[in-house]
């Protein structure tokens, strides 16, 4: 065998290599008591003085699918008589300069805050069945640059936005931090 193909196959093992160990890093670490068996999910609302008309429904669709996928022994019913009832929307939603460059804005951000309100029906105090009943914001802030619009900003970061915010908001819920 040559020195380049030997060089090759390595590289392509380290490669696998790598890219498999790097499942022993994910952050899949929820803690559901085992009484919990049910999670109600209310529509998360746009309460926000400013609305992005597609970032609630992507929200919800994000969170669902993230309870189905990593919480996936919860069954997910329509009524708040869940073991788990959770309720949230958008509360703040607006843009501000985050950067200036020869006395012009040079980028901007945009915050986005989800208020979350999770109640525990088994054990409200969390002291048997946790975690105990909370309230809780979320916020998560977005730069781009000043030279792209608020409608082209809002459609880029979308992806990114409700991928952020959707982590967030789960692991405020479900994971000892």
């Amino acid at each position: 065998m040559n020195k380049k193909k030997f060089t090759r196959i390595i590289l392509g093992l380290s490669l696998t290599l790598t890219i498999a160990g790097c499942k022993i890093y994910s952050f899949k670490d929820t803690s559901i008591p085992p009484e919990v068996k049910s999670i109600h999910l209310a529509y998360i609302e746009n309460r926000a003085r400013l609305v992005n008309p597609a970032l609630a429904p992507a929200l919800n669709d994000a969170l669902r699918q993230k309870i189905n996928n990593q919480a996936s022994r919860l069954s997910q019913i329509p009524t708040s008589d869940a073991d788990y009832d959770i309720t949230a929307w958008i509360s703040d939603y607006n843009y501000s300069t985050s950067g200036i460059s020869n006395q012009q804005a040079s980028s901007n951000r945009l915050s986005v805050t989800v208020h979350i309100v999770f109640k525990n029906n088994i054990d409200p105090t969390g002291k048997k069945v946790p975690p105990a009943n909370f309230e809780s914001d979320v916020t998560r802030n977005f730069d781009f640059s000043a030279q792209t619009s608020i409608t082209d900003a809002e459609n880029q970061l979308l992806p990114t936005i409700t991928s952020n915010l959707t982590d967030e908001i789960f692991n405020k819920l479900f994971s000892n931090w």
